[in-house]
């Protein structure tokens, strides 16, 4: 047995390392498509193995969450393994649903190119196969007839409801992984000949075959809900499948233009416009898509090692380890496994081989029994033309017994010659011979179907011998014996019929001689069918011994089939033994190995309390010497001030937080003390280092806070003494407190800050904070205007259409156009104002360096405000519009207002700039860009205002010469109290304009700052901020007030 499957045994590890090399190959971080060959190698290995184990067991080893790249090519290797392997990889799959889950999440999170295709590709592979596993009709390669799709969506209509659903959702994840992929590719031709675009295209080829057979079932079910339901329940299904049906066709025209599908794939054309389903005869036009795999060339390969069955692995090939026990704690005892192991491995998989064979055999010897229920098929069909033959005769006796009938009533009217009689005797006589030469021709068809009988029940005997184990068998073979016996009875009992027939045509061709002629030309056609029924009988006795020579032979191969069965069972046996005592030994070496190992584990928490205790002690040596420097007085002559001395308490107060994460990382492993030593050792260096500034800072301190100070860092210094005692006591450190140490720490940190000087920095501190506050504000208010943007075009789409819907669409696109150029100029200006800070400050902080320039620091929070308030009312503007609650003149003043708050911001930026800086090229570009998408939307809103306006037109058919010369005068008075209206308005607006340069002037100009010069003194902390400019609420005009004079005003720098 083993010379026979030897070569098996090395032939089978090197199928799995083939795999695995396979694999690396094939999902790798190189951005370049998966070479076919690697993934066919994969899908043959499921075949091989009969599931997808091997490929997850290396599968989730990979380092898919640091490389997007590596794992958007595991997906794409598992859309073909689940399109083109095993049908168990579906269920294998389905145990690490929650690993494809967290990858897709994973990457959906982080901003990569990559990373947002994983997210799209792993909600696809995730929807394929729960759609697989809840309609196992449908095979993950999506293939399937007419007639299965009948049998799997049923007559009933909910069923075929939900199943269209599930489709169409299975459509909208594979469309929305090719407008991904898409999106972010240029569709030039060059772009699909890079390995970079081809490795985002090539599983597009997948989607592609998905799609094809995804739109030909979902127009099936949708024309049988359409003869099922009326039209008005299905708008919804139509809509959608017209809305795919267009994305589809997008998909397919993009794609065949790209150089590189058309080597690899042949994408079918759909039709111009969708099937009309309220037609029932649209079905027969529809023609299904075809997706076509050209035959691959031979590609440009590296040569590769065959595998050897003889020796181990060729020198210098990366040797794979299968097993992922011996992978992560390396083998027993340090060395290769043992030979009875890899025997016990090849007798396995022996075993499979064999029972591979014994499931063959079973399947011939079903095919067999479905022969043989075949030819009992064919004699029951034999059969029944017998019975109908038998029929015919009875009829024709019938026949034959009304021409007796008739002859009776002739012979009544005349008696016939002499002669004729004599004729009537010589036939009779002739029949009576006839008649004898037939019974003997009865007796010989009689002898002859007894001894077919005989051989029948032979073949029977054989035949349940050899079949004893299958019941079908015998039951076909009780059927035939019981057929065979019915045949047998029909025929005698037809025997017996026809003998009784040829008995009365004896005596009735005695008494009547005239009806001698016809019964004689009855009883040859009887013989004749006697004949035919002989010759089928022997045909039949021919067919039975063929039969009972080919279930002789089939006896013969399962004999010797179960005896090699039985002595591989025997091998298998005494393997088993042999395992089993061999698994006892290793039980017990793995014992002894625990019990060392347990040794080891207390040794090592041993060593690991052992460091931290002699930390711990060190600690409070450290602890002890800070405290003994309160009282030295040598130490009295050290100083220190209270904003070192917070800084030095708050970095204590983050130890503490840091020691009790390391206490209990180490009461989670008491085998790895490293984190608490570390917290512990920088714990008391900087508890050490406050307490002795707290006593120097101290003796620069009045007395009361000086006491308190010390008395404070005393009490610190206990508190971390008796920690410190915890952390030694093996008992207590499971119950150490960190936090008695931080409430000493809080109280120095409080001394401290009660310490500083109450004067400084107030005014730089609040300005400092104020910009960085207002730059974030005018930010959120960018965004926030931006959402509200795309929810207002939502929901512009749901509640209107035709010309009011294409208006707010262009004026809702210019909008967002304005924000989002906003938007990069707020970053910009940002990004400047650091560079300006960083340049100008030199060695003064950064809240220095704006209290020096607080007039320009004021003005850029002015331009920040008004910024982010013109966002704001052009955003509420355009919702009113789009609500027909608003006016379009409110959003073209938005519009300029905005333009003048952006070129503020410019402006005082600009101010303290380097001119060569690229930070300020930038910026002034992107102030263009806005004044530029502030007329587009002035524009839009024009042209959307002109659209949506009725202008009547006026019929003066009906009108008089005095009636037309009064409407004269009274559209010359309308027209004079508009334009007052108009004047008193514009002089309004210039009032208002005059003021609010007023109130935003009124703090100072750009030219005092060069007199101020920084003062000594510390700033009082009573000095108010002068008050920053608002932007006025500009009242609605009417649409009479506005004319060609209305433009974007300058904007007035103020406040810097």
């Amino acid at each position: 047995m083993e010379a026979r499957f030897s070569p098996i045994n090395q032939i089978l590890p090197w199928c799995r390392q083939d795999l695995a090399i396979s694999i690396s190959k094939a999902i790798n971080t190189q951005e370049a498509p998966v070479k076919e060959k690697h993934a066919r190698r994969i899908i043959l290995g499921t075949h091989h193995e009969k599931g997808a184990f091997t490929f997850w067991s290396y599968a989730i080893g990979l380092p898919l969450p640091s490389s997007s790249i590596l794992s958007w090519k595991f997906c794409h290797v598992l859309h073909k393994v689940l399109r083109d392997g095993h049908p168990n990889v579906l269920h294998d799959c389905q145990r690490y649903r929650s690993n494809i889950r967290e990858i897709g999440d994973l990457w959906g999170h982080l901003h990569d190119r990559y990373g947002q295709l994983v997210n799209v590709y792993t909600k696809l592979l995730l929807t394929k196969i729960s759609f697989h596993l809840k309609h196992p009709q449908f095979p993950a390669g999506l293939e399937v007839t007419d007639e299965v799709l009948e049998k799997a969506a049923g007559t009933d209509v909910n069923n075929i409801f939900q199943l269209t659903v599930e489709m169409f959702d299975y459509m909208d994840c594979e469309l929305k992984l090719s407008e991904s992929v898409f999106r972010q590719l240029n569709t030039a031709i060059a772009v699909s000949q890079m390995s970079s675009g081809q490795c985002r295209l090539a599983p597009l080829i997948q989607v592609i075959q998905d799609c094809s057979h995804l739109y030909h079932y979902t127009v099936k079910l949708l024309f049988k809900l359409h003869s099922c339901l009326p039209a008005d329940t299905l708008q919804g299904h139509r809509d959608r499948f017209h809305e795919q049906f267009h994305s589809l066709r997008n998909f397919f025209r993009r794609a065949s233009d790209m150089l590189y599908f058309k080597r690899l794939i042949q994408i079918p054309r759909l039709p111009e416009g969708p099937p009309n389903f309220l037609r029932a005869s649209a079905l027969a036009e529809h023609i299904k898509p075809v997706v076509v795999i050209p035959e691959e060339a031979p590609e440009d390969e590296e040569p590769e090692n065959l595998i050897e069955i003889s020796t181990g692995p060729p020198v210098g090939e990366p040797v794979v380890v299968a097993d992922l026990f011996d992978q992560t704690f390396g083998p027993p005892n340090g060395s290769v496994k043992d030979d009875r192991d890899l025997q016990i491995e090849s007798l396995k998989r022996e075993v499979e081989m064999l029972r591979s064979e014994l499931e063959k055999i079973k399947l011939e010897a079903q095919r067999y029994i479905a022969q043989l229920k075949s030819q009992v098929n064919a004699l029951e069909g034999e059969l029944e033309e017998q019975r109908k033959q038998k029929q015919k005769a009875l009829v024709d006796n019938e026949q034959l017994r009304h021409e007796l009938a008739q002859l009776r009533a002739a012979q009544l009217e005349g008696e016939r010659s002499q002669g004729l009689r004599e004729e009537a005797e010589r036939k009779a006589s002739a029949t009576e011979a006839r008649y004898n030469k037939l019974k003997e021709k009865h007796s010989e068809l009689v002898h002859v179907h007894a001894e077919l009988l005989r051989k029948n029940a032979d073949t029977a005997k054989q035949l349940t011998v050899t079949q004893q184990s299958q019941e079908e068998v015998a039951r076909v073979k009780e059927q035939l014996a019981f057929q065979v016996e019915q045949v047998k009875r029909e025929s005698e009992l037809k025997l017996e019929e026809q003998s009784d027939q040829l008995e009365k045509l004896k005596r009735e061709l005695e008494a009547k001689a005239g009806e001698l002629a016809r019964a004689q030309e009855a009883l040859s056609h009887t013989e004749q069918s006697k004949s035919e029924l002989s010759s089928r009988l022997d045909t039949l006795s021919a067919e039975k011994d063929a039969l009972s020579g080919a279930v002789r032979q089939r006896e013969a191969d399962l004999l010797a089939a179960q005896s090699l069965v039985r002595e591989t069972e025997a091998a298998l046996s005494r393997e088993q033994q042999r395992s089993s005592q061999e698994q006892g030994e290793l039980q017990g070496q793995l014992a002894e190995r625990e019990s060392q190992e347990q040794g080891l584990r207390q040794r090592l928490l041993d060593e690991q309390f052992a460091v931290l205790r002699g930390a711990a002690a060190e600690a409070a040596g450290i602890l002890q010497d800070a405290v003994s420097k309160l009282d030295d007085p040598l130490h009295l002559r050290c100083t220190s001030s209270p904003d070192y001395l917070v800084s030095r308490a708050q970095e204590a107060l983050d130890a503490v937080s840091t020691l009790e994460e390391g206490h209990a990382q180490y009461l989670t492993s008491l085998a790895d003390a490293s984190a608490l030593v570390a917290a512990l050792t920088r714990f008391s260096h900087l508890a050490a280092d406050t307490i002795i500034n707290g006593g120097a800072t101290s003796h620069l301190a009045p007395t009361d806070p000086a006491d308190r100070l010390i008395d404070t860092c005393r009490e610190c210094g206990a508190r971390a003494l008796e920690l410190m005692g915890q952390l030694q006591d093996q008992q207590a450190l499971r119950h150490m407190q960190a936090s008695l140490v931080r409430t000493p720490l809080q109280g120095i940190l409080q001394l401290g800050q009660e310490l500083k000087p109450k004067s400084l920095d107030v005014r730089q501190e609040e300005l400092g904070a104020m910009v960085d506050k207002e730059m974030a504000a005018t930010s959120a208010a960018i965004e926030d205007a931006v959402r509200r943007i795309e929810d207002m075009m939502n929901q512009a789409r749901h509640a209107s259409s035709g010309v009011k819907l294409e208006v707010n669409e262009r004026i809702l696109n210019s909008c967002t156009d304005l924000m989002k150029a906003i938007r990069l100029l707020v970053t910009t200006s940002t990004s400047l104002q650091k560079e300006i800070v960083e340049s100008g400050r030199g060695a003064a902080t950064q809240q220095e360096f704006y209290a020096k320039n607080s007039r320009w620091t004021e003005g850029l929070i002015s331009a920040s405000k008004a910024v982010g308030w013109g966002a704001t009312q052009l955003v509420e503007a355009a919702d009113k519009v789009v609500l027909h609650t608003g006016k379009y003149e409110e959003l073209i003043v938005c519009s300029h207002e905005i333009a003048a708050s952006t070129a503020q911001l410019v402006a005082a930026s600009k101010v303290k700039a380097n001119k060569h800086s690229p930070h300020l090229s930038r910026l002034q570009e992107c102030s263009r860009t806005v004044n530029e998408r502030a007329a587009n939307v002035v524009a839009s809103t024009k042209s959307g205002q002109e659209q949506i306006e009725d202008r009547d037109t006026m019929d003066f058919s009906g009108l008089s010469l005095i009636k037309l010369k009064k409407q004269e005068m009274e559209t010359q008075v309308r027209v004079l109290e508009l334009e007052k209206t108009l004047e008193a308005e514009r002089m309004r607006l210039g009032e208002l304009r005059k003021q609010h340069y007023v109130l935003a002037g009124a703090s100072g100009s750009p030219g005092e700052e060069a007199a101020i010069r920084p003062s000594t003194a510390p700033r009082s902390v009573t000095t108010k901020k002068p008050p920053l400019a608002q932007k006025p609420s500009v009242a609605p005009r009417q649409d009479h007030q506005l004319d060609k004079k209305d433009g974007i005003y300058p904007a007035q720098l103020v406040n810097y």
